[in-house]
């Protein structure tokens, strides 16, 4: 009999409907997938793995013996925050597919402030018939802040496409065709040299607040700021405030602290804020799906598990 893999997800209908079916199909070989609340309690009790998204933490304190659970999305932060620190072993979702469309989703958003459409969209609304003076991008810097696999992607995209790029990590990095910048001292050297700023790194206890008043103030006047990392990392009143007394000039947002983000937000209605709605790497089903069920297969077949969360720096 093949051993059962509990599906512990926390989103719509359709999201597990579609999720359900395809790892259901590329597992099947393997496994059987099962979702939470169709478990038997002998299932619950011999689990040793799971495929999680945002789980509710009492479901998984439910599986008392997972050795390790597999999350369907590359960010982590609430499961190192609400699974214990004794619990299963945390894998986040590494998908080639996933640095593919970042980098794309940061080079599209960059040109969109690069060729100034946020000016082009107010003159339409106003009927405005002017031409503003193009940069080349060679003019134009580019700080991206987190080397991982995304930013690093991303970094190499933007830089294949004209511009100067600089990266900042907090531990010393080198990155080809990248001017990199380390620590405090290195990220306030980034943002003062910067005219776009792409906010990349994981959310952990010491990115939380990382841009406030202080790094804001510290950005080249004029810059604009591209968040496609987490909401917390970015001080939202600080950049509205930049934003209003025009040190800063515009900002990509596509993640936010609570979301959906609420239809009371000034967000919405910010004529130099542009609202997307979590769309910039979305996981795609089909490569997640057989990245996961390699990962289980391996673990079946020989008890490995994949490369885990360090528990300390939160990614």
């Amino acid at each position: 009999m093949k051993p059962v893999v509990p599906f512990v997800p926390e989103a719509t209908s359709h999201e597990r409907d579609m999720w359900q079916e395809e790892l259901g199909r590329t597992l099947a070989p393997y496994a059987t997938v099962k979702p939470f609340e169709k478990l038997t309690d002998d299932e619950r009790q011999t689990a040793t793995v799971a495929i999680v998204a945002n789980p509710d933490p009492a479901d998984v304190a439910a599986l008392p013996n997972l050795v390790w659970v597999q999350s369907l999305w590359a960010g982590v932060e609430r499961l190192t925050a609400e699974l214990p620190q004794d619990g299963p072993l945390i894998v986040r979702l590494a998908d080639p597919q996933m640095a593919d469309t970042m980098s794309e989703a940061v080079l599209a958003w960059t040109l969109y402030v690069h060729r100034d459409m946020p000016r082009y969209m107010h003159q339409q609304r106003d009927k405005v018939w002017q031409e503003q003076l193009l940069k080349t991008p060679q003019e134009r810097t580019v700080g991206v802040l987190g080397l991982g696999k995304l930013g690093s992607a991303s970094a190499q995209r933007l830089s294949a496409n004209g511009f100067r790029v600089l990266g900042w990590s907090r531990g010393e990095k080198t990155r080809d065709g990248i001017i990199c910048f380390h620590g405090k001292e290195g990220l306030f050297n980034l943002l003062g040299q910067s005219d776009i700023v792409v906010i990349l790194v994981p959310l952990t206890s010491e990115t939380r607040g990382m841009l406030g008043s202080e790094e804001l103030n510290g950005c080249k006047k004029g810059a604009a700021i591209i968040n496609f990392a987490r909401g917390p990392i970015l001080d939202v009143d600080a950049l509205v405030a930049a934003l209003d007394r025009g040190h800063l000039s515009h900002a990509v947002l596509d993640v936010f602290d609570e979301e959906p983000l609420t239809p009371e937000s000034p967000l919405w209605q910010h004529d130099k804020v542009t609202v997307l709605p979590h769309i910039s790497a979305p996981t795609i089903t089909g490569t997640a799906s057989m990245i996961v069920a390699r990962n289980i297969r391996a673990y079946l077949e020989s008890g490995r598990i994949p490369q885990h969360v360090d528990r300390m720096q939160g990614y």
